[in-house]
């Protein structure tokens, strides 16, 4: 891998920031697929950064840039009046930490140092609607597993369900703790909390 990797050149050709300077300089980058499945883990998240060699690496995994079913489709389980939340295309700079998710406060990347952007989708259907109703501030656009305890126990999740209202979401627990493991790298190695969020639509 070099700094001619695709997804690098595409982050650069739309004029946002690729992280290059440095070992364990996280470029965090979200795949949306193109005519995607409604309730599935089609997307994909990657992490490329230089190694403690300087080597180039690219870890990814399957995930969720969408929400699921479980808020589409009822009025009482969606969190805003608005509709539920589908983060908008874009990078978010520092935006993100490692803290804690949820109810069962397990450490993940949460949307704490910065706004982000989403769509509202508010029909009710079990279609994903892009371009609705766009609003700008703290939604709690967490980075974090299908699951309510990932470091206790490994979990495949099927189907979005319950666990995407707008959050960008693991299908496998294994697959989210080796993520936070290289978060947590950046952390001690370079000594900042704050992470950037690139979600790129398939090109």
């Amino acid at each position: 891998m070099s700094l001619n990797h695709p997804i690098l050149a595409r982050i650069k050709s739309l004029g946002m920031t690729a992280y290059t300077g440095g070992n364990f300089n996280l470029n965090v980058v979200g795949i949306r697929k193109k005519h995607g499945t409604a309730n599935s883990f089609d997307d994909a998240l990657h992490v490329l950064f230089k190694d403690g060699r300087g080597q180039w690496r690219d870890l990814w995994w399957p995930i969720t840039t969408e929400p699921g079913h479980h808020y589409l489709m009822s009025r009482d389980n969606q969190l805003n009046p608005a509709g539920t939340a589908i983060l908008i295309p874009g990078q978010y700079k520092g935006a993100y930490r490692i803290d804690r998710h949820g109810k069962s406060r397990y450490e993940a990347l949460c949307q704490r140092n910065g706004p982000v952007s989403v769509w509202r989708d508010g029909n009710l259907d079990e279609k994903v609607d892009y371009g609705h109703d766009e609003q700008s501030g703290y939604f709690g656009i967490n980075i974090h597993a299908a699951s309510s305890s990932p470091y206790r126990r490994d979990q495949v999740s099927d189907a979005i369900g319950v666990w995407s209202a707008g959050c960008q979401v693991f299908k496998e627990t294994l697959h989210f703790r080796e993520f936070m493991k290289v978060c947590r790298k950046q952390r001690s190695e370079r000594g900042w909390d704050s992470f950037t969020y690139t979600l790129l639509d398939e090109w």
